[in-house]
């Protein structure tokens, strides 16, 4: 039995028609692969995912976050389904089918994933769209989801089912949890008012800074104000998504690398970064401050080491103000460089905390509140940029050469209406671009100027 800890349950919150809080990953395969080679894989392989098994318990009133039980008997039937697209069949039509897709969202009384097989691709290809509730996953346990299908993988040993709990056990945990609130309230405080000024949505509270600068016992390197500039970007997203992808070499990503002394993330900071500048330039919508983007990063290694979402959220600046490419990536390096001092020096888990300090009924009302906030106010990110580390050799699915894996990611009125999420894979990085419809019409358009921000990088 496991229960879902407050940033899990924070996906299932803020979710409504139009904030849609599925992952995912569309892989492209090199032939076509039957539906029953999926499903006979899958059976296989189901003792070791325990992320596709569970489906939602929940505690009687929301007095608590709901428990994960292990399904009887997955209805693998349900949960794989094929469709084949009608010629022409180019990568437009598979992105559009598989936005469609994307925005749908997953039945809470079943498992809460779904995956697609998408027949009729050019050259005899075939894609695989899988997606999760970000409940259930964070960007690198989908990773290892992918691996746990591959042919590589060995079949992992069942484990016991874990089934629900009881009604009464359930509350007598929600009480315990409860009592336990003031605790989490106490260490967030403490771990919290030192650092005030680099939590999202906190820190442009006011005195957050100066309050956050007078409790430091020791000095910590000073960031730049993050001032989110408004753009076409933000505002309410409506329950429409667009799809594009792209991959680049990865040998080019670190060639530019070495040549200016910086990391391989710093290189895809700056690819987005020239990507929004002439985005915006073609609206004639550049701000003359930088953008501010938020960087997710997996916490694995620093807080507990379960399967709950271990991830946080790095706030920096995008240099789109900038004309020449290579200060935008001297300004991104240096920025990254400051950030990461300041990680260094902040508690791992201090969102959490937050988040636990507040019972589980109240917890639920504020993400709904701060989502509510948002669309009044300015959002704390113009965007969000992602980069998941992946293997470097070729995968293979029940025989079949895995091509590429583009990410779908997730796209909120908080988060902004451009999500870009970067896998590497095999010497390339598949570069997924999910936008929202109304917000961002032509995520097309990011793919050209991705491949000329690197051509403009290059040494």
């Amino acid at each position: 039995m496991r229960q879902l800890n407050a940033l899990d349950a924070q996906f299932l919150n803020f979710e409504t028609a139009t904030n849609i809080a599925n992952v995912g990953g569309l892989t492209v395969l090199a032939k076509d692969l039957p539906r029953e080679k999926i499903l006979d894989r899958l059976a296989e392989r189901m003792a070791g995912l325990p992320q596709l098994r569970r489906r939602l318990v929940r505690v009687p009133l929301g007095l608590d976050h709901p428990y994960w039980a292990d399904d009887d008997e997955v209805d693998l039937d349900y949960h794989v389904r094929e469709l084949t697209l009608k010629p022409p069949r180019v990568d437009a039509k598979l992105a559009d089918q598989v936005a469609r897709l994307h925005e749908r969202r997953l039945d809470r009384d079943r498992p809460l994933w779904e995956m697609h097989l998408i027949h009729g691709l050019d050259g005899g290809r075939c894609g695989l769209y899988t997606k999760i509730h970000h409940a259930a996953v964070d960007g690198l346990i989908g990773a290892e989801i992918l691996a746990a299908l591959t042919d590589a993988t060995t079949v992992t040993a069942a484990g016991e089912p874990q089934g629900p709990p009881g009604v009464w056990r359930m509350l007598a945990r929600s009480a315990w949890h409860l009592a336990a609130n003031p605790a989490h309230l106490l260490k967030f405080a403490g771990q919290a008012l030192p650092v005030l000024d680099q939590l999202p949505l906190v820190s442009r509270l006011p005195d957050a800074v100066g309050l956050a600068r007078l409790m430091r016992r020791e000095a910590l390197p000073e960031l730049p104000e993050f001032v989110v500039p408004h753009t076409p970007l933000n505002g309410p997203v409506s329950s429409h998504r667009r799809y594009a992808f792209v991959e680049l070499p990865l040998k080019e990503i670190k060639r530019v690398k070495n040549a200016f002394g910086v990391t391989v993330n710093d290189v895809v900071l700056t690819l987005a970064a020239s990507a929004l500048r002439r985005w915006l330039i073609a609206r004639k919508a550049l701000p003359e401050i930088p953008l501010i983007a938020g960087v997710p990063f997996s916490l694995r290694g620093r807080v507990s080491a379960d399967e709950a979402n271990q991830v946080s959220i790095m706030i920096t600046q995008l240099p789109t103000h900038l004309a020449d490419a290579r200060r935008r990536l001297d300004a991104v390096s240096e920025g990254m460089r400051q950030i990461k001092q300041r990680f260094a020096l902040t508690p791992a888990g201090l969102l959490r905390e937050l988040s636990e300090s507040l019972p589980a009924a109240l917890n639920a009302l504020a993400d709904r509140a701060v989502f509510g906030l948002v669309n009044r106010t300015t959002p704390p990110v113009n965007v969000v940029v992602s980069n998941v580390p992946g293997p470097q050799f070729p995968l293979r699915i029940a025989g079949v050469r895995l091509l590429s894996h583009y990410p779908v990611s997730v796209v909120t009125d908080v988060s902004g209406g451009l999500n870009i999420t970067v896998f590497s894979y095999n010497g390339r990085l598949d570069i997924g671009i999910t936008a929202c419809g109304d917000l961002v019409p032509d995520p097309w358009a990011f793919s050209g100027y991705l491949r000329e921000a690197l051509d403009e990088l290059k040494p």
